[in-house]
């Protein structure tokens, strides 16, 4: 029974022992009641409206952090814009900064450093870090903040393990790993921490059934990504004392100190602050030190195709395996099983040139496309399509 309950039975006892009661004092009576049955184990939160400041008096906050965490929710545009933004107001304020980004991975560090240092354009940049391939998100949603670096000749650290060993210990686990693999992932990783290991469970039982087969492979990946991350990130800034690191990673990683963050401190102990943001949670002091409440922004919508490409098979070009709903490349008349040649100016060999090819298109705009048509009987032909993206 709740204390409201409690509260109105015991004023209906009084009523039938002592008699009716005058109007004011009844109400008087049920005014204490009600209140504190609504004060009592009231689990509200208040966020003070007098306490919110702009991004200005965050950069003031942030400026004496030897590391900052800003997180992402990779799709969400605003969510880089205002990571650039951390970026920006830091290095006008004089800091000597580095940018962590989970979004490349170790083993191309050397072609992340050549294109922020000039020596190859964004295109060759895109090719050697395999980023269509390893992460997929759409590259313009990051292009400013790596636009940016390159300019101001930021460094960017690539932190993540290569995928080739995650996806590997997702199969087999830790165990399954060859010695030189092994040689490849950080010697120390704690797997002691209740609640990461509670969240993580959570996180995976909302799996599809189908791929629920062992926890621990998963929990294994996990720590993978984070105790990697964060030794790459500690290796850094021991290498690099004046530099100030800001990482950018999805908020999970960040998020209650529990993933990169912890695992970073016990090897680098900094000063260090969590930004996230707070539009899609509840607030809450352990989550972050910072939120932040952006407006949403959308990318402008990218000029598509409309092919489903085959596996690189190692012939010439890229297989066209159907279409899209919507496509302007079978209205245009190509068919499945065209190998697409080239689209426009540049050639096509793998699905990442194709990604390149398209990178500033837009809906409505032309181009030419290149394929090769296979025939049962009789040469292949060469045929050029305008198509209209959609």
């Amino acid at each position: 029974m709740s204390h409201r309950t409690h509260a109105l039975a015991a004023f209906a006892v009084v009523l039938i022992l002592a008699g009716p009661m005058p109007n004011a004092a009844l109400a008087h009576e049920a005014a204490q009641a009600a209140s504190a049955s609504a004060v009592e184990g009231n689990q509200t939160r208040v966020l003070d409206a007098s306490a919110l400041t702009g991004m200005d008096a965050l950069f003031d906050k942030l400026a004496d952090r030897r590391v900052i965490f800003v997180g992402e929710q990779h799709d969400r545009y605003e969510d880089h814009l205002n990571q650039l933004a951390v970026i920006q107001g830091l290095h006008a304020r004089g800091k000597s900064l580095a940018i962590g980004m989970e979004f490349f991975q170790q083993p191309f560090q050397q072609d992340v450093d050549d294109y922020i240092e000039g020596k190859i354009d964004e295109s060759e940049f895109l090719r050697r870090t395999e980023y269509f391939d390893r992460w997929r998100f759409d590259y313009r949603l990051y292009r400013p903040i790596l636009r940016f670096a390159r300019e101001q000749r930021i460094p960017v650290i690539a932190l993540n393990l290569e995928s080739e060993l995650t996806s590997k210990v997702g199969d087999v686990g830790i165990e399954g790993l060859s010695d030189e693999e092994r040689a490849r992932i950080p010697a120390e990783m704690d797997r002691e921490d209740p609640v990461y290991r509670q969240r993580l469970e959570t996180v995976f039982q909302h799996h599809p059934a189908d791929q629920q087969r062992d926890f621990e492979h998963f929990l294994d990946v996990q720590l993978l990504w984070d105790e990697g991350m964060a030794e790459r990130a500690a290796g850094y800034l021991a290498e690099h004392p004046e530099k100030t690191l800001v990482v950018l990673s999805g908020g999970g990683h960040i998020e209650y100190g529990q993933g990169i963050p912890r695992r970073l401190m016990r090897r680098q102990l900094v000063p260090m602050a969590i930004v996230l943001n707070g539009s899609t949670r509840e607030p809450d002091a352990a989550a972050a030190d910072f939120f932040l409440y952006p407006q949403a922004v959308e990318l402008a919508r990218a000029g598509l195709l409309g092919v489903m490409l085959k596996t690189e098979d190692g012939q010439a070009g890229m297989s066209i395996e159907g279409f899209a709903e919507e496509s302007g490349a079978k209205a245009a008349g190509l068919e499945a099983g065209d190998r697409i040649l080239r689209i426009g100016a540049q050639p096509i060999a793998s699905y990442a040139d194709i990604r390149i090819a398209m990178l500033d298109s837009a809906p409505g705009e032309r181009v030419l496309v290149e394929v090769v048509r296979t025939r049962m009987i009789g040469a292949d032909e060469h045929k050029t399509f305008e198509v209209v993206l959609r």
